[in-house]
């Protein structure tokens, strides 16, 4: 028996060792560069262009320049401080004094286990090679991803430092749906739930649209189907997350009480401390979607700004003259609103569109917020059908309308830009409906799977009412 053992064990590690060793340098030693290919490869790297040697010579500005990895690193940790603090606590802020170490241990168990498996297969299955509808599994366990750029996806920036930019972007998309059924569902079934999603929903969605191959990207694929752009991720991040939310947060069912008795948010203070970090941290979010310190990613910086403050002055002024008084949640949803809206544009249209972008998404996402809820009666928690959902797929539907290569010379490649300022917003309109389609569908056949293994998705009444804090972590989010 041990001897089986020991040979299965030897097996398995013989198996492994081509994933976890790193690959040999079977490249053949380059000519050193002439002086015009030096010149040539540093004008690419002040320009984000590809270098003059690729192929020919052996390029003497080695690996990621330093700029670009400079914010690309920036850009990743401001990602991450988006979920941890940013959404944990504007989410912590909006629910209940009972429940509000629930979701802070969502958003950190999320950022755990989705890293885990971005480094196991994630990354590979989005951002890897294999066809227009997955990724293959040669970067499995980070295998061939190190210092130098991959070309597909970043001349300047390592490939490594590509690799956790976009795990961050994995890590909040999950944490998203956190905010449509916070307050009623088990913690178990919330993270297997999740682990099942990114695998059925992200890994796929984020290849269509962003991988090299994908058979959505629109920018990058001449063989693409659907000739769709989403800069920063309101089709990948906000449409997959904010439409899966609302359908499971209507499989869930509502709240205790809810519709009944009042819900009010327990800290308005935490809720406006998380906008501004979310705020700060968008910058990273959609300004890094350049994956370069350029042109693109100043613009994508500046009309993140302006959207986002259209839709934190639309939101309350809407209040203002319907109730006569502007609220602070007001003002944070609006602002929220308005990042979200302007995220698959961000890079792609001009400042005075993501002002009109900014203040289309304030009005919108209130009105679902406040008009639609009401009279559909679904318990959408915090808002991230209304908000991120909404928001979202307005933004993909004008980014197609209002896309231009004034704002990203990319658009002008003779792929894509006969659709620019054309039929565009048909691609996007045919890519937002299939990826609805798809979240909807998934989540709901991944519910009912997940509801039979975890017993149910809900908590018990009684832990309901005593609230999740105590009953699902054993501790107190305050005391006294």
């Amino acid at each position: 028996m041990k001897t089986n053992l020991t040979w299965a064990w030897l097996g398995v590690l013989l198996w492994l060792m081509p994933v976890l060793a790193p690959a040999a340098d079977s490249t053949k030693k380059l000519p050193d560069p002439t002086l015009d290919q030096r010149v040539g490869d540093l004008e690419a790297y002040v320009n984000n262009g590809a270098r003059v040697t690729d192929g020919k010579a052996e390029s003497k500005v080695a690996g990621g320049g330093p700029g670009h990895s400079a914010w690309m690193m920036t850009s990743a940790a401001l990602v991450l401080f988006m979920t941890l603090p940013g959404l944990a606590l504007f989410y912590g802020g909006l629910v209940r004094r009972k429940n509000i170490l629930s979701v802070l241990a969502q958003c950190l168990g999320l950022a755990g286990v989705v890293t885990m498996i971005w480094w196991a297969c994630g990354y590979s299955l989005a951002f890897g090679k294999g066809g227009g509808w997955l990724g293959g599994f040669q970067h499995a366990f980070l295998n061939g991803v190190g210092s130098e750029p991959n070309a597909d996806y970043g001349a300047w920036v390592p490939h490594s430092l590509f690799m956790v930019y976009q795990l961050m972007f994995a890590i909040i998309t999950p944490a998203l749906t956190v905010g449509a059924i916070a307050e009623r569902m088990k913690f178990s079934a919330i993270m297997l739930f999740s682990v099942l999603w990114m695998f059925v929903v992200y890994f796929p969605v984020a290849h269509w649209v962003w991988g090299i191959d994908g058979w959505m990207n629109g920018l990058w694929n001449d063989q693409a189907s659907i000739k769709a752009i989403d800069f920063a991720g309101g089709i990948v991040v906000h449409m997959t997350s904010g439409w899966s939310a609302l359908a499971l947060c209507i499989v869930l069912g509502k709240r205790l009480g809810y519709g009944k008795e009042p819900m009010p948010p327990h800290s308005l203070a935490l809720c406006m401390v998380g906008t501004g970090m979310l705020w700060a941290g968008w910058y990273g979010f959609n300004a890094g979607s350049a994956v370069a310190a350029d042109g693109v990613a100043v613009n994508a910086f500046v009309t993140t700004t302006l959207s986002a403050a259209a839709g934190c002055f639309t939101w309350p002024a809407i209040e203002y003259f319907t109730r006569g008084k502007p609220s602070v949640l007001g003002y944070c949803s609006g602002a929220v609103a308005g990042l979200a809206t302007i995220t698959p544009a961000s890079g792609f249209v001009t400042p005075g569109v993501a002002v009109l972008v900014g203040i289309l998404a304030g009005a919108s996402t209130w009105f679902a917020c406040n008009v639609l809820k009401a009279k559909f009666k679904y318990d959408d928690s915090l808002d991230t059908f209304g908000v991120h959902a909404v928001g979202g797929t307005l933004g993909t539907i004008l980014a197609g309308i209002f896309a231009s290569v004034s704002a990203n010379p990319n658009l002008g490649a003779d792929r894509i830009k006969a659709f620019v300022g054309s039929t565009l917003w048909l691609e996007q309109l045919k890519a937002g409906a299939i990826v609805l389609v798809w979240s909807v569908g998934a989540t709901l056949i991944l519910a009912k799977i997940v509801s039979v293994v975890c017993d149910g998705l809900r908590v018990s009444e009684e832990v309901e009412t005593i609230g999740l804090d105590l009953t699902e972590h054993g501790e107190e989010g305050y005391h006294g």
